[in-house]
C-alpha cells in the first residue's frame, strides 16, 4: 500500500487489462446489480429508480426516489442496512460473473452526503495534527468511511493508518513525517 496516496502498489504479475474491456466489465456489473436491485425493490414494493455509472474504477449504482425518505429502511440508522445491501448486490454480481465485484452502492444519496461529512472530519483532523504535531485518533469507521478519510488525509499531504479490529477499526491521522504509516 502506498502511504502517500492510499492506493495499492501495482502488481507486476497482474495481467494488463485493456481499458475498453475493463469498462465493459464494469458496465456489465452495473447492469447485473441494477437487475438484482430492481427485483428486490419490486418484491419489497418500494419505489425507486436505478442510476448506473463508473466512478473510481468501480461500478457505481444508486437507488434514487422522488421522496428519498421512502428509502430510509434500505439505509438503516448508520448505513448498516445499506452496507448489507451492497454486500448482497456484490454477491449477486459475483454469482453471475464468477468474479469478485467492488461495486459501490448508494441509496438516496446517503453515501454521497456521508463522503462530504467525512471529508470535513478529515480536514479538521488534518488541521489539528498540523497545529499540534501530534497524531489524532478518529472514531471507529467502516471500510468505506476509512477509505474516504485516508484519501482526504493523503490529499492534504499527511499520512494515516487504520488500527483496531472490526467493528471498532479506526483511522489515525499523523504528521507527514510519521514513520511506517500505511492505509487500508
Amino acid at each position: 500500500m502506498n502511504a502517500s496516496t492510499g492506493t495499492a502498489a501495482p502488481d507486476p504479475a497482474a495481467p494488463v487489462v485493456d481499458p475498453e474491456d475493463r469498462t465493459k466489465r464494469l458496465e456489465e456489473e452495473g447492469e447485473i446489480a441494477a437487475d438484482y436491485l430492481e427485483e428486490f425493490l419490486d418484491i419489497a414494493d418500494l419505489d425507486g429508480d436505478i442510476d448506473l455509472d463508473i466512478k473510481h474504477d468501480r461500478a457505481a449504482v444508486e437507488v434514487v426516489a422522488d421522496d428519498p425518505t421512502s428509502l430510509a429502511h434500505l439505509i438503516g440508522g448508520e448505513g448498516e442496512v445499506l452496507d448489507a445491501m451492497q454486500e448482497l448486490t456484490r454477491l449477486a454480481v459475483q454469482t453471475r460473473t464468477g468474479e469478485r465485484s467492488r461495486l459501490m452502492l448508494d441509496i438516496g444519496g446517503y453515501r454521497a452526503a456521508r463522503r462530504v461529512e467525512l471529508t470535513r472530519l478529515a480536514d479538521a483532523a488534518v488541521e489539528q495534527v498540523r497545529s499540534s504535531g501530534q497524531e489524532i485518533e478518529l472514531e471507529p469507521l467502516n471500510a468505506f468511511e476509512r477509505k474516504v478519510v485516508h484519501d482526504a488525509v493523503a490529499a492534504a499531504g499527511l499520512v494515516s493508518d487504520s488500527r483496531g479490529v472490526e467493528p471498532e477499526r479506526y483511522v489515525v491521522v499523523q504528521p507527514a513525517e510519521a514513520p511506517g504509516a500505511t492505509t487500508d
